[in-house]
């Protein structure tokens, strides 16, 4: 600021001491003028210099807007703002994995009552069931049968004898042995019945039914194929004695000799079965 006033004094100076006609120095005066403004303009400049500077002005006015200073460092962060409004459904996610197995639901309402069936022609169905079942019974009984077989048997050139391990009455002993295509064993030799007296000791039984009984005529004793005892039998002593008429059956003991016994009583017997010729 200071040379600036500085600059405008002596110009203004220079303008009144070199203009023609403006000042009390002549156009011919050309040396005194010169001392003139050298001296006057020296005297100026030094008192401009040792001058003190004077008291600060007032502020000016506000300037123009300058242009627009360097980005400033990053400030603090704000406070979070309020929720915005929801925006738009995304895409649809990939599938997820197979979640584990829920519990058991509440039992549902029943449903409607259904129409009514035909009715069920189930005679020849009923027929067919009840034969499977004694196919069935007869089936287990001869597998029962087979393995008992396979514990032991007796035979001779013309015929086996199987000693059935479980207790039937005589009757029942007949037909077991009939539905496997043999008799209630008939010694009808001596052979024979050592054979099978042999047999009933060693399997360790005491008495089994045979093939000997009076049941169609009392006192006359047959073997099961109704022939008569002409040729051998084996009585024990004092047998066979029936004093109330109701031992109709024969039983053969481990020894071999033979009792008369009643028929519904329940024991071991043995089967005989003819060996088929090759």
């Amino acid at each position: 600021m200071l040379g600036k006033m500085r600059t405008h004094l002596e110009t203004t100076i220079e303008e009144f001491l070199g203009l023609p006609g403006k000042g009390h120095i002549q156009k011919g005066d050309k040396i005194g003028s010169l001392y003139f403004h050298h001296s006057v303009t020296h005297c100026l400049r030094l008192n401009f210099i040792s001058r003190d500077d004077g008291e600060k002005g007032d502020p000016g006015e506000e300037g123009k807007h300058g242009k627009v200073g360097r980005m400033g460092p990053k400030g603090i962060k704000g406070e979070l703002g309020d929720i915005g409004d929801q925006g738009n459904i995304g895409k649809t996610g990939p599938i997820g994995k197979k979640g584990d197995k829920g519990e058991k639901g509440l039992l549902g309402i029943p449903g409607e009552k259904g129409k009514a069936g035909t009715v069920c022609d189930c005679g020849r169905y009923r027929k067919f069931v009840g034969q499977l079942d004694i196919s069935i019974a007869r089936l287990k009984t001869s597998m029962k049968f087979v393995k008992n077989v396979i514990a032991g048997i007796r035979e001779t050139e013309e015929k086996f004898y199987y000693i059935v391990q479980e207790e039937k009455n005589y009757r029942e002993s007949l037909t077991h042995c009939r539905i496997r295509g043999g008799m209630l064993a008939m010694p009808k030799d001596e052979a024979a019945n050592t054979l099978i007296a042999d047999y009933v000791a060693k399997s360790g039984f005491f008495r089994v039914f045979i093939g000997v009984n009076d049941l169609e005529r009392e006192g006359q004793y047959v073997f099961t194929d109704n022939t008569p005892l002409q040729n051998y039998s084996n009585w024990n002593e004092g047998e066979p004695s029936d004093p109330y008429g109701h031992e109709d059956c024969v039983e053969m003991l481990s020894s071999g000799r033979w009792n008369d016994t009643e028929c519904h009583l329940t024991m071991y017997f043995v089967c005989e079965f003819i060996k088929k010729k090759k």
